[in-house]
């Protein structure tokens, strides 16, 4: 299968690259290097000629809901109207679990990405998922004030990132399903022992006083607003077991 990967190079992506190119399949990564600006649209038409699946796994660096929310849109529109014109048969979209309960800051874009997936042309697919297990150590490089860094209050419920690859992956192999089932971690984590376990796991030192994020998105983020249901499919991976595997300071 000929697959185009959107974000080949990030957390996700370059993970949904490397399982579907394990299990035999043709990928394309959609970057400039490659030739291709998604937010533009340049370079789209050449790189999807002959593509059967796009897979989008963008991510952009912004707690901005106008920013996300042109981002996503912008990048969806694109994607969407040149797969359209290439033929595509099947767009796989990556969102949050969530993102419907808590459409602020960055998951407002998420959300107005999963609503122009649906009303587009292609056919397609949209896989919520949590967290990944590294937001922890993410969070402790952005969550600080000077010196200080701060633990953030935060419910969620965290899942390996190979699992969520894998099921992209899956997904493309199956052909368009709509909305997917959300796909969660084994169980349930206050993110500021997350960030405190793994900075003591990487020698990090000090203090790390507990922080809510203010606002609507910072109380959806505490009352477990983000949460999956139980109808949710569960990876295998704990945050204790990544935790495990990863380098000590």
């Amino acid at each position: 299968m000929e697959i185009a990967v959107a974000g080949g190079t990030g957390i996700a992506g370059s993970e949904v690259v490397r399982i579907a190119q394990q299990r035999g399949h043709r990928v394309r990564v959609l970057t400039r290097g490659n030739g291709v600006d998604v937010r533009s649209g340049d370079g789209l038409d050449a790189l999807l000629d002959g593509v059967e699946v796009v897979v989008d796994a963008l991510s952009t660096s912004t707690q901005s809901a106008r920013v996300s929310t042109e981002f996503f849109t912008g990048t969806t529109s694109h994607l969407l109207a040149a797969g359209l014109r290439a033929g595509v048969r099947h767009h796989v979209a990556l969102s949050i679990v969530g993102v419907d309960r808590a459409p602020h800051g960055y998951y407002a874009g998420k959300l107005a990405q999963e609503q122009a997936v649906q009303s587009g042309q292609v056919p397609w697919t949209v896989q919520r998922a949590t967290q990944f297990h590294d937001f922890a150590s993410q969070l402790y490089r952005n969550a600080s004030v000077g010196p200080l860094h701060l633990a953030v209050r935060m419910l969620t419920q965290p899942i390996a990132v190979v699992e969520v690859a894998t099921r992209l992956v899956d997904l493309a192999e199956a052909g368009p399903t709509g909305r997917a089932r959300d796909i969660a971690g084994p169980r349930e984590e206050q993110m500021s022992e997350m960030m405190r376990a793994w900075a003591a796991h990487t020698g990090r030192r000090g203090w790390m006083p507990e922080m809510g994020l203010p606002g609507a998105f910072g109380r959806a983020l505490r009352d477990g607003s983000i949460l999956p249901g139980d109808d949710a499919d569960l990876g295998t991976v704990s945050f204790e077991d990544w935790l495990r595997a990863q380098p000590r300071g």
